[in-house]
């Protein structure tokens, strides 16, 4: 017998019904900001996992593949294909030193650095200007707060 979901009536119901919807809009914002995030980085020509590793060496001036992996969120194997096209378009070299491989930024990498990671924190910020300061505040809480 199938179990059945709980009546429109039933206050557990309706508090799980309304964290599904609040979980869709997020979920639709996330999307929708990667590719509004996309499109604005076409000008420089990478994609938002090459500007996310950009940001990161550039912030740090120098990390080992596997601390880039870490900021990243993603395994030491994911982040070699990444870091042979930034490689491969002169944006970062590497080295290795012993049995750690280093990653730091080129003269034409730490130029786009310059000039990509203010433009892009400004587009980023401003995709929340429909919000006051006070609700920025608000909302920034709440997403800690349910943040594990």
């Amino acid at each position: 017998m199938a179990e059945q979901s709980p009546p429109e009536t039933d206050r557990s119901g309706r508090d799980k019904r309304l964290g599904l919807l609040i979980w869709y809009r997020i979920s639709r914002i996330y999307n929708q900001s990667l590719k509004e995030t996309g499109r604005h980085l076409k000008q420089w020509s990478i994609s938002p996992a090459q500007f996310d590793a950009l940001a990161q060496i550039g912030a740090h001036g120098r990390l080992s593949q596997q601390q880039l992996a870490d900021k990243l969120f993603v395994t030491k194997g994911n982040i070699t294909q990444l870091l042979s096209k930034l490689e491969e378009s002169g944006l970062v070299k590497r080295e290795q030193q012993w049995k750690t491989k280093y990653i730091s930024l080129t003269e034409a990498g730490k130029e786009l650095f310059d000039g990509a990671v203010p433009e892009q924190e400004w587009f980023q910020a401003s995709q929340f200007d429909a919000l006051d300061r006070e609700e920025k505040k608000q909302l920034l809480a709440l997403l800690k707060k349910i943040q594990h």
